[in-house]
């Protein structure tokens, strides 16, 4: 089977080709210690920033090609470029209140090996869907009354302030990067890059508690329509969701991050195995944790994460019914390279019986009895185990590759499809 590479998108090859110029001129001995690949274009970048303007630049490829099982053999790549401005408006307007502008603009490319080559509900790859450029983020954030209470307004993904943890990006998995697939995969949550219209409110309590909530349009038309990428405004909203969001941070010797979370989505769906009849809104629930377990002593780099998720949503709506994972995360795993990290996971993703009965009705309408009888007895879950170590070459580029094993990925499709090993590196470059 021939492999097909994408090749880059104007978006991509204009920065690539840019950042290249950049980094002839830079010194050698800089070149591997800088921040980023290009640099500080001789003292500009770091000028700006104290005139108020960051300006920064990210390029992640992610290859993934099956060993065994799945629907077939092959490899595939992907690709993301990511650029971005923050404006200190009160470094910009010599203002004590003048709050912060972040504009983000995202380009993906390339093929996903889950929908061409394994078959399966949770992607090999965290960095496709939406092949296109799109505005991911226009928003204006600042303070109100207090600095405390927080606000955020425009246009942004609700996923990047809500229902994630930092230290999940230590995956390719889009199952484990980020944000449980639950909550995007059953209602109007939106995780980066789509973006809507909406509004974020939080209150730190203490450096230990705070209490954050938002409303955000909901618009399935623009999830992955290139035609609607610079047109925000652009019909098809179908309700609104709300999430609340309690988190709890412990600042010890052994840090953790505890987060528990409810969103209600307005919009009124159709009811799992009855067209006629509509939902009043659909809802949903997650607890998630990141905790230190070990810090060393001689290494302030080096410790232990173990890290768990758990996400329930709406019965009657939601095909994907719950999310269950847990992993742990060692950093600095030896002294020589106190920057790498170890990763290991397991997951599990759980189908909705109704849906399961929807599937196997279809089947035998069309005439596939044996299609059914085989989904009769076929796992109600989807099962994923990652182990990935994170390689930090220079401070700008990491090599991250990843070995994942599927059992029964063919749950969320009803067919019989074989457990998947699936190999995969992901490189990420810092602008």
């Amino acid at each position: 089977m021939k492999t097909k590479f994408l090749a880059l998108s104007p978006l991509a090859a204009g920065i690539l080709i840019w950042s290249a110029g950049s980094v002839v001129q830079a010194q050698a001995t800089d070149f591997l210690n800088q921040d980023t690949l290009t640099g500080d274009w001789g003292g500009a970048r770091t000028q700006l920033k104290n005139d108020g303007v960051t300006l920064s630049g990210e390029y992640v490829s992610e290859t993934a090609g099956v060993l065994h099982g799945g629907e077939s053999y092959g490899t595939r790549y992907a690709q993301q470029v990511k650029v971005g401005a923050t404006f200190d408006l009160n470094k910009m307007f010599d203002a004590e209140h003048a709050g912060t502008l972040q504009v983000t603009i995202n380009d993906r490319r390339g093929r996903s090996t889950s929908s061409d080559l394994v078959g399966n509900r949770l992607p090999v790859q965290e960095d496709v869907g939406g092949e296109y450029t799109r505005l991911s983020e226009f928003s204006y954030a600042n303070w109100l009354l207090t600095p405390k209470l927080t606000y955020k307004v425009g246009l942004m993904a609700m996923g990047n302030d809500f229902g994630g943890m930092p230290i999940l990006g230590n995956f390719v998995n889009a199952g484990f990067d980020a944000h449980p697939l639950s909550l995007s995969g059953s209602s109007g949550w939106g995780n980066y890059p789509t973006a809507h219209f909406g509004g974020e409110l939080r209150y730190d309590f203490n450096e230990s508690w705070a209490l954050h909530t938002a409303i955000f349009n909901v618009n399935p038309q623009t999830n992955s329509a290139p035609s609607k990428a610079f047109k925000p405004f652009s019909s098809g909203t179908t309700g609104a969701i709300i999430p609340v969001e309690l988190i709890y941070s412990y600042h010890g010797f052994l840090p953790g991050q505890y987060k528990f979370g409810y969103y209600h989505d307005t919009s009124k769906v159709a009811r799992i195995g009855d067209s006629q009849s509509k939902s009043s809104g659909r809802s949903g629930g997650y607890v998630l944790a990141d905790q230190t377990v070990w810090q060393s002593q001689a290494l302030k780099s080096q410790n232990l994460h173990v890290f768990g998720q758990w996400t329930t949503t709406d019965a009657a709506t939601a095909p994907f019914r719950h999310w269950y994972a847990a992993g742990l995360i060692l950093n600095g795993p030896f002294e020589s390279r106190p920057k790498d990290s170890i990763a290991i996971g397991y997951g599990k993703a759980s189908y909705n019986r109704k849906s399961r009965d929807v599937d196997i009705a279809n089947m035998r309408a069309a005439g596939n009895y044996a299609g059914a009888d085989a989904a009769e007895n076929l796992s109600m879950a989807e099962q994923l185990v990652e182990l990935s170590y994170n390689v930090q070459a220079t401070p700008w580029l990491s090599v991250r590759p990843s070995l994942q094993y599927d059992k029964d990925p063919g749950a969320f499709s009803s067919k019989v499809i074989t457990d998947a090993w699936v190999a995969a590196v992901q490189v990420k470059i810092e602008l």
